[in-house]
């Protein structure tokens, strides 16, 4: 969406809309996120523990972690709502909120204060003119995010899908460079989340980047070109989902073996569980070929399969807490990554430091955030803490 261009206001059908001056560079770097040996602190509490991380224009990044990881406040640093207390954080070359500021970044989050007497349109439309934006823009943003045909109903009376959608379209008014999203298909059915992650990779295609975070791993096999795993403050895996799940050494053999004997199965050579359902009998094991020639040769097995562990195996084996002290996480050996030596230590926080926007109600560090002149005024998309679908004025 190109901005709108000249000094003169344009009518919106009773909105104003003063055209922004287009940003001589929007972004620089080869990075489009450059993080270098980040550490952020509350307290005594250690949220983000000599993280490293980069990632180049146009990837899909996953960010999973369990509960307290610490990737709501690796998040909020990049969104510029907090600063490092070590290290260095860098969106396309520049401080966080000076990216913001140009309008390289928008975020939707999982929640935010929608006005539930404002229509859909009459939402995406407010959030325009903080933008610069004009009808024209407006309605290709509820077109992408799918919600045209429900632009005359009121916000209260959407779903929890039909709202998430409505962050999105407010999210893709500055055109932004990186789109940050916090559990984005939240409420939408299996047919919007399709819609939805068709809609990412045409923007990961044009060159936009894309980090987010899901407990939906299999949307992270699926969509994601890069998987990475936090815990406790601590890049533990950095990779293709094909790459992250190799990690979590050992395969999965299967097979149909009525009164399986668990005992004997138990005591071969690199097993490391075994599972009885029914007649099928699950063998987790390191040398999965010696299960399955033993299964064949020495049993009346049959159906027998051989699988890799999947993301979710993957992901509940790399961030145990039981992984032992000292470990080293395993990262991409390439020109783009740099997630080498880190242990496990620290703790996940949520807290956050809240930052300002600018002046006017136009480049504000949440987006879709109405012009904040009086204590009873309340944002077009915010999530707790001023945490908004975020971005400004070019």
């Amino acid at each position: 969406m190109a901005p709108v261009r000249g000094g003169a206001g344009a009518d919106d059908g009773g909105m104003t809309v003063t055209a922004q001056p287009e940003a001589a560079t929007r972004g620089s770097g080869p990075f489009a996120v450059d993080l270098e040996a980040v550490v952020k602190r509350f307290g005594e509490v250690t949220a983000v523990d000599g993280v490293s991380l980069r990632i180049r224009p146009g990837e899909v990044v996953a960010l999973l972690g369990p509960n307290g990881a610490g990737k709501t406040s690796t998040v909020d640093m990049l969104l510029g709502l907090s600063s490092p207390t070590q290290g260095s954080v860098k969106v396309y070359g520049r401080a966080p909120r000076e990216a913001v500021a140009l309008g390289l970044v928008s975020a939707v989050m999982q929640t935010g204060g929608l006005l539930k007497d404002y229509t859909v349109e009459e939402t995406v439309r407010l959030t325009a003119v903080l933008f610069g934006r004009g009808r024209a823009d407006v309605q290709r943003a509820l077109e992408r995010a799918g919600i045209a045909d429900i632009g005359k109903r009121l916000v209260g009376k959407c779903s929890g899908g039909q709202q998430q959608r409505l962050r999105f379209a407010m999210a893709l008014l500055p055109d932004p460079e990186l789109l940050i999203l916090d559990e984005p298909t939240t409420g939408m059915d299996v047919g919007g989340r399709h819609d939805f992650w068709t809609s990412i990779r045409q923007d990961a295609r044009s060159g936009r980047t894309v980090i987010f975070a899901t407990h939906y791993l299999e949307e992270a096999d699926a969509y994601a070109d890069r998987v990475v795993f936090v815990r406790r403050g601590r890049v533990v895996a950095d990779g293709t989902a094909a790459e992250v799940k190799a990690l979590a050494s050992g395969r999965t053999v299967r097979a149909t073996l009525p009164d399986a004997g668990e005992a004997v199965l138990r005591a071969l050579p690199g097993v490391e569980s075994v599972e009885v359902r029914g007649d099928t009998v699950y063998v987790h094991a390191s040398d999965t070929d010696q299960v399955a020639r033993y299964l064949l040769n020495e049993t009346p097995a049959r159906d027998l399969e051989i699988t890799s562990r999947n993301l979710e195996q993957a992901f509940l084996t790399l961030t145990a807490d039981e992984s032992p002290a000292g470990e080293r996480p395993a990262n991409r050996d390439s020109a783009n990554r740099d997630t080498a030596n880190r242990d496990t230590a620290g703790g996940g926080t949520t807290n956050r430091d809240t930052a300002g926007g600018d002046t006017a109600g136009r480049a504000q560090i949440g987006a879709g955030t109405a012009s904040a002149n009086t204590a009873d005024e309340t944002t077009v998309d915010g999530s707790a803490a001023g945490r908004n679908t975020l971005g400004s004025t070019r």
